[in-house]
């Protein structure tokens, strides 16, 4: 599996990295492995500030739906638009490159502080096991 020790992770499967001062998340390679065929993914809270561990939006494989959580506070602003089913529609990209064109959201980080409750790959590795 996929585990790259560059990012944060979460308990709730999400992955965070900053870029140029910019905070990229997507989903982690267990969960989208676990959720199987991406059909679809919904984020309509951009523009908005949302706190750690709130809802940002979903995402919809063939057998089921799950929530997607906020790993720290902060605004997000953009959407992957490979993702968006009104621009590219190809949430296959999270199946297929889960760190790279796969990312889901850019959001602003509030406090970077944040960042220290997440776990490293190590922390994250022995979660899933």
């Amino acid at each position: 599996m996929n585990l790259p020790e560059a990012l944060k992770y979460t308990k709730e499967h999400e992955w965070i990295k900053l870029e140029n001062g910019v905070a990229v998340i997507g989903i982690t390679d267990f969960a989208q492995g676990e959720l199987g065929e991406l059909v679809y993914v919904e984020v309509d809270t951009v523009g908005e500030r949302i706190e750690k561990d709130e809802v940002f939006g979903t995402i919809e494989a063939v057998k089921t739906t799950s929530d997607l959580f906020m790993p720290v506070t902060g605004k997000i602003i953009e959407f992957n638009k490979e993702l968006d089913e009104n621009e590219g529609d190809n949430p296959g990209l999270i199946n297929s490159d889960p760190y790279g064109d796969g990312w889901i959201v850019k959001i602003e980080i509030e406090n970077s502080e944040d960042l220290e409750d997440l776990l490293d790959a190590t922390a994250y590795q022995d979660l899933i096991e």
